[in-house]
């Protein structure tokens, strides 16, 4: 995109004999051939800018003052002009980058302007000041604490953002970047989230002014609104008959509305996931083909959401193997990407979900054990190795420690009553110790699993007595601890299509049958994989090549 150089003044159009802004001063817009570009420089510290900027931040007050930063003030008018024409890439930049370095230069620690002070530099444009509020909220919700008040209008200004998407007839018309759009979806159900569990805790509700506006406003928040505000862009978006092939994709069209559909599949499988149903979670992204690069991979938080979800969701439904290949396979797409998002604002939460995913694949793999990538393997060994020790010997506490970090933050369905609220003043709540409790039911299933296996691997045929003796049990248990072992090594295995099929097999490397007071034992023999020992070597050799 080319844009017409012109001069600061021009721009902003104020009186060119004012000095807005010293030289080597913020904003710095450089005026080139192809346009001007509004730019942050690093390194650049207040206490280091000249006399101008050093009066200009001085007269800064707080955020819901008029009298803002002349920075600020023009950040907000190109921003607004950037949205209405619809400049995506300029817009991108602005989101971004700019935006993030203003918001470390001068709100930090306090929040941006409110809308009403920033309103007559945008000609009390209401779409671009929905648009403002989604950002001012989401600060707050990262820097601050949430008041009530902020919780309250925060939804509505939600309301009003896809009421505007869904509206049938729209005069102004937007196009953002995939990544803001991903952004939006994502802290809408994150603030759901954060409202279920705020609500959720008795010392959050010692407040009876703040306890009666949430008695009478049950619709703020409300699932059912959320759930439908998600079907409803699903459903104008044409997503799921876009992705099955059975609706050709208007290229032509807004990229708007595709992407909040995709993203809104992929919000359906976390809210179902922190529902605790799981069947649901996969059937809502069945549509999502795996096997091909799919929208998802446009923005790095989208993908990693989406694996770590569904990921999560296979363990729950007892499907390790599946779990197992999810996760490593997003642990070597971050271990492989995230040197490119070292200066992301996302960095921080990248490196976190990286390490729950890794407890995750610990639980997943003391639970039944698989190959794994060379690399996920060492670095699973040199993270967790004992804890994973202690997982495979059947520490419940391990297990629940590793579980109650790793898990998502789960939430209740039901409408809010005063009565039921937690007095649990514990980190982790009801609905994870709920969940906690289904999940260490399983792992005390199969805790002789591993037992088992080992004396069978010592065997081609041994008595069943010859076992309950090594074993310390009688005839009748074990057959009943067989019998357990053949139904929990049985797996269903995604092989291909919607994430929620899959064909029945068996998930351990020792397979086995019973005739009569005799058990057979058949061991398929595993091949040696040589592939991945030259691709070492490869590696290593142009290492080397490259620092000689």
């Amino acid at each position: 995109i080319t844009w017409r150089a012109m001069q600061f003044s021009e721009e902003f159009e104020v009186d060119p004999g004012t000095e807005i802004v010293a030289p080597n001063d913020l904003p710095n817009f450089r005026i080139a051939a192809d346009g001007p570009e509004f730019e942050i420089p690093d390194g650049r510290a207040a206490s280091q800018a000249s006399p101008s900027t050093a009066a200009r931040v001085g007269h800064e007050t707080s955020s819901s003052s008029s009298n803002l930063p002349e920075l600020i003030e023009n950040f907000i008018s190109y921003f607004h002009r950037q949205l209405k024409e619809q400049n995506v890439e300029e817009i991108h930049s602005l989101y971004e980058t700019t935006f993030n370095k203003l918001t470390d230069k001068f709100y930090k620690t306090s929040s941006w302007p409110r809308p009403d002070a920033i309103a007559p530099l945008v000609k009390n444009d209401e779409i671009f000041l929905i648009f403002y509020k989604e950002l001012y909220y989401r600060h707050i919700y990262s820097k601050m604490t949430p008041t009530l008040e902020n919780r309250f209008e925060s939804w509505k200004n939600y309301c009003d953002l896809f009421d505007y998407f869904l509206a049938a007839n729209k005069s102004y018309d937007v196009d953002l970047p995939n990544q803001w759009i991903w952004d939006i979806i994502d802290e809408f159900i994150f603030q759901f989230q954060s409202y279920c569990q705020f609500r959720g805790k008795k010392e959050n509700l010692e407040n009876k002014e703040e306890l009666a506006k949430i008695k009478s406003n049950p619709q703020i928040w409300n699932l059912l609104t959320v759930l439908n505000y998600l079907h409803s862009l699903i459903k104008k978006s044409n997503i799921i008959q876009i992705l099955k092939k059975e609706e050709p994709e208007d290229v032509s069209a807004s990229n708007i509305y595709k992407m909040l559909g995709y993203f809104s599949l992929i919000s359906l499988l976390r809210i179902h996931c922190l529902l605790g149903d799981y069947h649901l979670a996969l059937k809502t992204i069945e549509s999502i083909d795996l096997n091909n690069k799919g929208y998802f991979t446009r923005v790095t938080a989208c993908h990693i959401t989406l694996y770590y979800y569904l990921g999560f969701t296979y363990l729950m439904t007892r499907r390790f193997v599946d779990a197992i290949r999810i996760f490593s396979t997003i642990l070597i797409y971050i271990s492989r990407t995230k040197q490119y998002h070292t200066r992301s604002y996302q960095y921080d939460q990248i490196l976190k979900k990286n390490e729950h995913i890794y407890m995750l694949l610990a639980i997943a793999m003391s639970v039944c054990p698989q190959r794994l990538e060379d690399n996920i393997h060492s670095e699973l060994r040199l993270k967790y190795g004992d804890k994973l020790n202690r997982l495979q010997r059947g520490d419940e506490a391990c297990f629940k420690e590793m579980f109650c970090v790793a898990c998502p933050k789960f939430i209740s369905a039901s409408p809010f009553d005063e009565n039921t609220v937690s007095t649990n003043y514990s980190p982790v709540s009801n609905e994870t110790l709920h969940q906690l409790t289904f999940f260490l039911n399983e792992v005390r299933q199969q805790s002789l699993i591993p037992t088992v296996r080992s004396y069978l691997k010592l065997y081609m045929t041994i008595k069943i007595s010859k076992l309950a003796h090594f074993l310390d049990i009688d005839e009748d248990t074990l057959r009943t601890h067989l019998m357990c072992v053949k139904h929990k090594t049985r797996n269903l295995i995604w092989t291909g299509g919607p994430v929620n099929s899959g064909q029945w097999a068996s998930s351990s490397d020792v397979d086995f049958h019973i005739d009569q007071d005799m058990i057979h034992i058949a061991m398929p023999k595993v091949s040696r994989r040589y592939g991945d020992y030259f691709m070492k070597q490869i590696i290593r050799f142009e290492e080397i090549l490259g620092e000689l």
